[in-house]
């Protein structure tokens, strides 16, 4: 298997097939996300990143624990059928029972809310081709990306489930504010969200 250095420096891919590629994640321990035939080889988060991700899991998990909802960090792959495209969230929430890519059981089609925690490597691709591929799931609905380096999270809220083109943009940048999600019916403080992150 030959591996091929793509900008930016910390992201490599290769070629694989679907089948290849599965069986590699099975006992692999990094993580790669597969891009119709193309595999991305995806750097390790900093504490910042892995601590973030955390408060959010805790947190919503303490929120939503008598709830149909759940939730899943990122040993979980989101499977985009229109993209051919697995890839992994830093946290997502399903309505319900998790809707498997057939008999898979590491692969969900549904996730409604999804969190990604900023990364410099994987910042623009998040914002930009990710967010598209995700917005093509129709239980996609609400999507957050939060900053690593300062109190600074956007949120994407879909103000129309019959349609991905009309999405609601909020920044939240105080401490003392909370985000109202959407999708949960349920707010959470940024002190939580950053709870032991500094500055």
């Amino acid at each position: 298997m030959v591996f091929a250095q793509t900008s930016p420096p910390d992201v490599i891919t290769t070629r694989l097939t679907l089948d290849e590629y599965r069986a590699m994640e099975e006992t692999n321990p990094e993580r790669h996300e597969y891009r119709n035939g193309e595999v991305i080889t995806m750097s390790g988060g900093s504490e910042s990143h892995s601590a973030i991700a955390s408060n959010f899991l805790i947190y919503l998990g303490f929120l939503l624990r008598d709830t149909d909802f759940r939730l899943y960090n990122s040993d979980l792959r989101v499977w985009i059928p229109e993209y051919q495209c697995g890839t992994y969230t830093d946290l997502m929430v399903v309505n319900g029972e998790p809707e498997f890519n057939g008999d898979r059981n590491d692969e969900i089609l549904n996730p409604m809310l999804i969190v990604e925690v900023l990364s410099p490597s994987t910042e623009a691709y998040d914002r930009g081709d990710k967010f598209k591929k995700y917005r093509s799931l129709a239980s996609f609905c609400e999507y957050l990306l939060v900053s690593q380096t300062e109190p600074y999270i956007e949120q994407y809220h879909n103000l129309d489930r019959n349609s991905n083109d009309r999405w609601l943009w909020q920044v939240h940048s105080h401490l003392d504010r909370a985000i109202f999600l959407h999708s949960l019916n349920v707010e959470i403080p940024l002190t939580e969200i950053y709870r032991r992150i500094n500055f």
